[in-house]
């Protein structure tokens, strides 16, 4: 089947690497269903895009998803989903850091990818050729401090990807998971830090070309487009600059 002929699920599309995400996959051919929680975020997106159509949802509601996989019936097939909502709230050590916002991550990040992937898993299996992919995090595979509940959260859904290409072996859907290291976009550490633009400004201080979220979606596309027998398992990207979680070269 050609890409045009191919249907894309993006969560999390309203900003970002989801919104770069979708941008890519259109470009490559694909009619793209963009899916966030701010409506006209992602209408106006679709509206930029060749094939693409926007859809209000949040992953953390089961009968919304529920809802949202009977609404995508009325496609030939459903050949990708790309499981990219997710966030970051708070950085303050496990001592104190607020129940409140680890089960929010956890709700998002985790159980978000499973609403989604449950739901969609046959509709992508019936395709006869689809792919899943998790956006995790380099906080899914070691962790640094302030970041236990975020941690905690991606190495959730890594691990999710890692259970799933286990019990699918055999099944015509590959597992992709791309795991970011060090990102700017507009929105993720200024949420973090609860829109303290200053805190935010100072995680990107004195690196040379963080990633974008163009940077991203670009290594999600390609993935995507391998051919059908490649399957990308995990593949980490980092900007130059930072060489772990912890190690990050910065000129000031």
């Amino acid at each position: 089947m050609t890409a045009e002929a191919r249907t894309a699920v993006v969560t999390g599309a309203s900003s970002g690497i989801g919104a770069a995400t979708a941008r890519a996959l259109a470009a490559a051919g694909y009619h793209v269903v963009l899916t966030a929680r701010r409506k006209e975020r992602i209408e106006a997106l679709a509206a930029e895009l060749p094939h693409a159509e926007a859809y209000p949802l949040d992953v953390t509601d089961r009968d919304a998803v529920d809802t949202f996989a009977a609404w995508l019936d009325r496609f030939p097939s459903l050949d990708v989903l790309v499981n990219n909502a997710g966030g970051a709230y708070g950085a303050e050590p496990v001592a104190s850091g607020d129940p409140a916002d680890w089960r929010a991550m956890y709700e998002v990040n985790v159980l978000g990818v499973l609403h989604m992937t449950q739901a969609l898993l046959p509709q992508l299996t019936a395709s006869g050729d689809g792919t899943v992919v998790v956006l995790s995090s380099t906080a899914g595979l070691g962790t640094y401090e302030g970041g236990g509940g975020y941690v905690a959260a991606k190495h959730g859904a890594h691990v999710i990807a890692e259970t799933l290409r286990l019990e699918l072996c055999g099944e015509p859907v590959r597992v992709i998971e791309v795991a970011p290291g060090m990102v700017r976009t507009d929105e993720f550490a200024t949420t973090r830090f609860r829109g303290d633009t200053a805190k935010a400004a100072k995680v990107y201080e004195g690196v040379d070309q963080p990633l974008s979220a163009e940077d991203v979606a670009d290594t999600v596309a390609w993935a995507i487009t391998r051919p059908a027998h490649v399957n990308i398992d995990l593949l980490v990207v980092r900007p130059r600059a930072q060489a772990s979680n912890s190690k990050v070269h910065r000129t000031t």
